[in-house]
């Protein structure tokens, strides 16, 4: 191969690359629960056209405690349909806040970054699952 035909083909492959950039990252991995923060919330929310359920949780809360298995067992069970998180209400007060929550565990799901079902409560594999299905 000449060196004008070697450069040419780098220049295209090149120029491919510029055109068809690699994806950004996400902030989702399928099937592990993803820790939200104030400050990572609604860029988290709003990246995604999946349903996202979102524990609101402290580490007190024994009811909380209790539901920790079943989010870890959403994650798996949704993994690819939905995404699973956390969000710990005493360290993230702001966006507790702004959405009312006054009670925990509470499980909301958003949808295009708005907010469409909640639950409050230890409601169990069951009521959690029967909440993002209504979404997906």
């Amino acid at each position: 191969m000449n060196s004008d035909a070697e450069l040419e083909k780098i220049k295209q492959e090149m120029l491919k690359k510029l055109m068809n950039p690699a994806p950004k990252p996400s902030f989702w991995k399928p099937g592990e629960v993803m820790e939200l923060t104030d400050s990572n919330f609604q860029k988290a929310i709003s990246e995604t056209d999946k349903p996202v359920l979102v524990d609101f949780w402290a580490e007190w809360c024994g009811p909380c405690k209790m539901m920790a298995p079943v989010i870890h067992q959403m994650a798996k069970d949704y993994a690819g349909k939905a995404h699973i998180a956390k969000l710990n209400v005493d360290y993230n007060k702001i966006t507790a806040a702004q959405f009312g929550v006054m009670s925990i565990p509470n499980f909301i799901v958003f949808k295009n970054g708005k907010a469409v079902g909640q639950t409050v409560g230890a409601v169990g594999l069951q009521g959690l699952s029967a909440l993002i299905r209504r979404f997906l």
